[in-house]
């Protein structure tokens, strides 16, 4: 699950089941079943610490540089390796949070930036965010571990079969989907192959851009006409982000009202007949539904929001606004 924002696992989560309540994944994070930490694409999700060990592995081949060039300046001279070992040494048997690692960390290279040391070395080890990071509504520090000591298991390391193990991962939640679509939501590159070695074990389609989609064998393609039901989803939700062509969800329209230049905002949306219908957003004592067009069920729209507002457990006296459709570039 997207967690870059601390409360928007809770609600995706709670979108995609039934009788959600916060404290099962506040006694799974505090239970280390599931951790939070840097993968796809770079960026803050929620997994099982079973699937953690695996995937950071993976994950790190594709990373780069990425998340460092805004510190490339104050960074300049350090060998990242040695950076890394510092702060391996400085975390061992601890957890600790991101200003206390900085400071930890420009005691041994004083005069440098100190929350780029910290970024650095959470960019080059694989770490997790402990308790009471991730809490719901808990605002503050982020706090960082050891995966390792964390978890209490080694990392596994190498690529083989974990590419095709994620994409099937995927399928089972985006599918049918092309190659680029899995790239475009896991970050990974220089994928084809694997999924080449696959293909016997999928089922291939072909759309109507005259690109292969692949699926899994047992899926089953919903009816066109099937009703898909009203959802609300959190910011940054992976099901935004889960397709290279976002118009499969997205209209073209609307894309930049919901993704901003840079993907560093992805604002809350709501789901209507299966396409992103409008976006949401707590404004005062308001949770004020704002839709792109005018609804085709205003009254399911409203029922749901009414459901979102007992979720996020808002002050008393706050209450539902349905805005008229509007032009999302207005």
């Amino acid at each position: 699950m997207q967690a870059q924002e601390v409360d928007a696992p809770y609600v995706g989560i709670w979108a995609r089941t039934q009788g959600f309540v916060h404290t099962e994944l506040q006694d799974a994070l505090a239970g280390k079943s599931v951790v939070r930490g840097g993968l796809l694409r770079g960026t803050q999700h929620i997994v099982a610490a079973a699937d953690y060990l695996w995937l950071r592995p993976l994950i790190s081949r594709s990373m780069g540089g990425t998340g460092l060039s805004p510190f490339r300046r104050q960074l300049d001279g350090i060998e990242l390796a040695e950076l890394a070992a510092a702060a391996r040494e400085v975390l061992h048997g601890r957890s600790m949070t991101r200003p206390q690692l900085a400071k930890a960390l420009v005691a041994r290279y004083p005069g440098r930036e100190t929350m780029a040391l910290a970024w650095a070395a959470q960019h080059q080890l694989a770490l997790i965010h402990p308790p009471p990071t991730g809490m719901w509504r808990r605002r503050g520090h982020v706090h960082v571990a050891l995966a390792e000591e964390w978890i209490g298991a080694p990392l596994q390391d190498g690529r083989e079969g974990r590419v095709r193990e994620l994409f099937r991962r995927y399928l089972s939640s985006c599918g049918p989907a092309t190659v680029a679509d899995f790239q475009n939501w896991s970050g990974l590159r220089r994928v084809r192959e694997d999924i080449e070695g696959m293909r016997r074990s999928l089922r291939v389609y072909l759309g109507d851009d005259g690109r292969e989609l692949f699926d899994l064998p047992d899926a089953e393609l919903a009816d066109a006409d099937e009703p898909a039901p009203v959802r609300f989803l959190p910011e940054f939700d992976n099901l935004v982000l889960s397709h290279e062509d976002r118009s499969r969800i997205v209209a073209s329209a609307a894309d930049r009202a919901v993704i901003c230049p840079g993907l560093s905002v992805v604002r809350p949306t709501f789901l209507e007949d299966g396409f992103v219908a409008g976006t949401w957003e707590v404004r005062g004592e308001t949770l004020a539904v704002q839709p792109f067009r005018p609804l085709l069920d205003p009254a399911a729209v409203r029922a749901e929001a009414e459901r979102l507002l007992e979720f996020l457990e808002l002050p008393d006296g706050t209450s539902v606004t349905l805005e008229e459709g509007q032009r999302p570039d207005r």
